[in-house]
């Protein structure tokens, strides 16, 4: 029961990191720029959302999996070496 706690929160943690993290890009200058054109559209590129745009979401999504996989790891690691004693 334990693991499907920790499975379901690692999971959601990760939607929330790549939703920050996608809402974090778009609301940088340079995104801005690329998406909506500066001075009469000059600076448009809309292929940042093919290069981009899934690898933020991918590094969003990862990172908090990453971290919440190291976490329970160290607590694991802590918990095995109780029983022990």
């Amino acid at each position: 029961m334990r693991r499907n706690a920790v499975g379901c929160g690692g999971c959601a943690l990760s939607v929330a990191g790549a939703l920050a993290a996608l809402l974090g890009w778009l609301g940088t200058d340079r995104t801005r720029i690329h998406l909506r054109g500066g001075f009469e559209g000059e600076g448009t590129d809309y292929g940042v959302l093919i290069t981009e745009l899934p690898l933020v979401v991918l590094a969003g999504a990862g990172l908090p999996l990453l971290a919440c996989a190291l976490v329970n790891r160290l607590l694991d690691g802590r918990r095995g070496s109780d029983r022990h004693r």
